[in-house]
């Protein structure tokens, strides 16, 4: 507190000293405000000549903020100048949330000067997303040739096969646009090369002779784009054009050869199965006609024994039992006899 008399002035000496203190600090306020003026003062002079409309306060306040001025006012000029509006507190928001500024200026600096539709704030969540904003924008403006299927994937030429049998081996080119619409959430490139790859093998699977593709081969991307293949993808397909198409090998008589050969074998085995049948069954046979002639030496065994209880029981008299075997004799005579016939005759029909 300033000393004070009894009667409560201030001492005139003490009250100057005052006064030269402040009159210090206003000066340095001024010193300091006007070098920070100064050092400001080659961009704003840029901005109020172009019309970018930043103030040297604004200014301030994005030094404050750490935010690089420089590369806002600059990026800022260039879209001015190319007709371009868009707020500097946008360009501020997207550095701060760690955007490329001068990616996404330039993307639509340049979608502008090519009459495309694109906002600052479309451009600034592509570039969000993770997303090549600038890329897509040229890509757009200048479309985009796709290898399918993609050689850096260690996959040359696609294959499919005919109705009749023969492999086609296939490559073609992509030529894509980018839809700036869908790039936010839309599939990939890789997308695109799976889906025409699936589309050209679906195609030449469909044709019904090979010749029928190597005469159009525009067949193959007629059926293709027809499948509207691009959706809910970031890209536009332009056009297909098969680059590459050879003649591989005859699939179909391979796999017929194959068949045939798979048909000789169950043929053959199943031959086998009945062969071993046919010698089980004969194994049979031959244990049934032993198993009889068993049973036939039992049943004449007993013959004598029936013979001797019907002489015991009186039913068999010795003049019927010799009249029995007199007719056995002449029975076996005659066997014989005719065994002997076809013998003779047999041999003369030899010589």
């Amino acid at each position: 507190m300033l000393p004070l008399f009894a009667d409560g002035m201030i001492p005139w000496a003490d009250y100057r000293l005052w006064m030269v203190l402040i009159g210090f600090a206003i000066l340095g306020a001024g010193i300091m405000f006007l070098l920070i003026f100064l050092s400001f003062l080659n961009l704003w002079v840029q901005c109020v000549l172009t019309g970018a409309d930043i103030s040297i306060w604004s200014l301030l306040w994005m030094k404050l903020r750490k935010v690089n001025f420089e590369m806002i006012v600059k990026q800022k000029i260039g879209m001015v100048q190319a007709g371009v509006k868009v707020a500097t507190s946008q360009m501020e928001a997207h550095f701060l949330a760690g955007g490329n500024i001068e990616k996404t200026a330039l993307a639509v600096i340049m979608a502008h000067n090519a009459h495309i539709d694109l906002s600052w704030e479309t451009a600034a969540a592509i570039d969000l997303a993770g997303r090549d904003v600038l890329d897509a924008v040229r890509t757009s403006v200048n479309p985009k040739v796709i290898d399918c299927p993609n050689p850096d994937k260690g996959k040359a030429v696609l294959e499919g096969v005919c109705k009749n049998g023969i492999r086609l081996k296939a490559r073609a080119r992509v030529t894509v646009r980018t839809k700036l619409d869908r790039l936010i959430g839309g599939a990939t490139e890789e997308t695109i090369v799976a889906r025409v790859g699936e589309g050209i093998v679906a195609a030449i699977g469909a044709a019904e002779n090979h010749t029928d593709i190597l005469a159009n081969p525009h067949r193959i991307s007629e059926a293709v784009l027809k499948k509207g293949l691009d959706s809910q993808t970031a890209f536009e397909i332009v056009s297909i054009d098969i680059a590459e198409l050879d003649v591989g090998d005859n699939v179909g008589a391979r796999l017929a050869a194959k068949k045939a050969s798979s048909d000789l074998s169950v043929a053959q085995a199943q031959a086998e199965v009945r062969r071993a049948a046919a010698v089980a069954r004969e194994q049979e046979m031959k244990a049934l006609v032993e198993e009889n002639r068993a049973k036939v030496v039992l049943a004449e065994a007993e013959v004598p024994l029936a013979m001797a209880q019907a002489f015991r029981d009186g039913n068999l008299g010795v003049g019927e039992y010799y009249n029995l075997n007199n007719v056995k004799a002449d029975t076996s005579m005659r066997n014989a006899i005719a065994s002997a016939g076809n013998n003779s005759d047999s041999k003369d029909g030899v010589k």
